[in-house]
C-alpha cells in the first residue's frame, strides 16, 4: 500500500502513457511504476495522522486500480489494492457504521452494506493476486478450502493474510447473513496456510488474526489455551509495539468471558504503547488507539456487571 506516493509519479505515468507507441510498451512503463509504488516503505503506514490519511486513500484506490487496467496481473499493485480497500473499509466505513448505530440505525446500516462491498472488492484483488501463482485457486477455494490453498507458498503469505481479513471482515460486516457465515471455512484456510508458511511475517499478524478468528467461529467454544500461545506469540514478535493485540484481546476474549478487570487492562496495555517506537506501525497503531478509546466508553454497555473475575483462563 504504497498510495502516497501516487502524486508525485502520477504526472511520470501521463507521459509514459503518452509517449507509448504500443501496449506492451505502455504496459512496461505502467510495471515500472506499479514496481516502485510497492517497493520500500509506505509513508501512508508512517503517517499517524488518520483523518489525512483517509481523506488521502479513495484517491489513491481509484488511482491503483486506473494502473491495474493496464497490468492487471501485477502482483505488487493487486496486493496493495487488497490491502488498501480493506484498511479504508475497517478505518472509515465500517467505523462510521458502528459508531452511529445507537444515533441512526438506518445510516449505520447503509455505511455497514458499504463496508461489505468495499471488503469484497479487496478480497477480490487480493485472489487475483493469488491467481498469479495458483491459477483456478479462487473456485477451488470455495469447493475444498484446505485443498485450493496448499500449492501457496512463502511469497504469497501477505496476499493469503490480506485476502483472509478481507473476507472475513466482510462476514463480520454480515453476522447475520447465512451466505456469508459459510465461507468462514475459505478464511480458516487462508489464515491457516500463512501460519504454516511464515508464523512470523507482519510481526505476528497472523497469530493475531487467529484469535479473532477462533473468538468468532460459530463453530466451537475456542480454547483458551490456544489463544494464549497466539496471543503469547504475537507478543513476543511484535515485541509489545502493536497496539491492536491488545485491542483484539479486549475485543475478542475479554468480551466473550465478560471479564471487565480483563477488558481495561488490555485497553490501557494498548493506550501505553508508544507509537513512535516503530515507525511502520504509526498508522495502524493510531487506528489501534482510537478503538481503545471508544471501547473504553461502551464498557458499561458490553459487559453485563462492573467488575467481573475471569472465568477461563488467565489474564496474559
Amino acid at each position: 500500500m504504497r498510495h502516497a506516493r501516487f502524486l508525485a509519479v502520477a504526472p511520470l505515468l501521463g507521459a509514459l502513457a503518452l509517449a507509448a507507441s504500443g501496449c506492451s510498451i505502455k504496459r512496461m512503463a505502467v510495471n515500472g511504476v506499479g514496481n516502485s509504488l510497492t517497493t520500500g516503505p509506505s509513508v501512508f503506514e508512517t503517517d499517524d495522522d488518520i483523518e489525512l490519511v483517509g481523506d488521502a486513500l479513495p484517491f489513491s484506490l481509484k488511482l491503483l486500480e486506473m494502473l491495474l487496467n493496464e497490468s492487471p496481473d501485477h502482483r505488487g499493485l493487486l496486493l496493495s489494492a487488497c490491502k488498501g480497500y480493506t484498511l479504508y473499509a475497517y478505518a472509515y466505513v465500517q467505523r462510521a457504521a458502528e459508531a452511529g448505530a445507537e444515533d441512526d440505525i438506518m445510516k449505520s446500516r447503509e455505511a455497514a452494506a458499504r463496508a461489505r462491498k468495499l471488503y469484497l472488492r479487496a478480497l477480490g484483488f487480493g485472489l487475483r493476486g493469488l491467481e498469479t501463482c495458483s491459477p483456478g485457486i479462487t473456485a477451488a477455494l470455495v469447493k475444498t478450502p484446505a485443498e485450493a490453498v496448499a500449492k501457496t507458498g512463502k511469497d504469497d503469505v501477505p496476499l493469503l493474510y490480506w485476502s483472509a481479513a478481507a473476507l472475513g471482515l466482510a462476514v463480520s460486516a454480515n453476522k447475520g447473513d447465512a451466505e456469508m457465515i459459510a465461507r468462514l471455512p475459505e478464511v480458516e484456510a487462508l489464515l491457516l496456510r500463512g501460519l504454516k508458511l511464515d508464523e512470523a511475517w507482519d510481526g505476528g499478524s497472523l497469530h493475531e488474526f487467529a484469535i479473532t478468528f477462533a473468538a468468532a467461529s460459530p463453530a466451537a467454544t475456542p480454547n483458551p489455551a490456544a489463544l494464549k500461545v497466539h496471543f503469547d506469540r504475537s507478543l513476543a514478535l511484535s515485541q509489545g509495539k502493536r497496539a491492536s493485540l491488545f485491542v483484539t484481546w479486549a475485543e475478542s476474549v475479554s468480551i466473550q468471558r465478560q471479564n471487565r478487570p480483563e477488558f481495561k487492562a488490555m485497553l490501557d496495555r494498548a493506550l501505553a504503547v508508544d507509537v513512535e517506537a516503530a515507525p511502520n506501525l504509526k498508522l495502524s497503531n493510531q487506528i489501534a488507539l482510537r478503538r481503545a478509546r471508544w471501547l473504553a466508553t461502551r464498557a458499561d454497555k458490553l459487559f453485563l456487571e462492573d467488575e467481573s473475575p475471569a472465568t477461563e483462563g488467565k489474564t496474559p
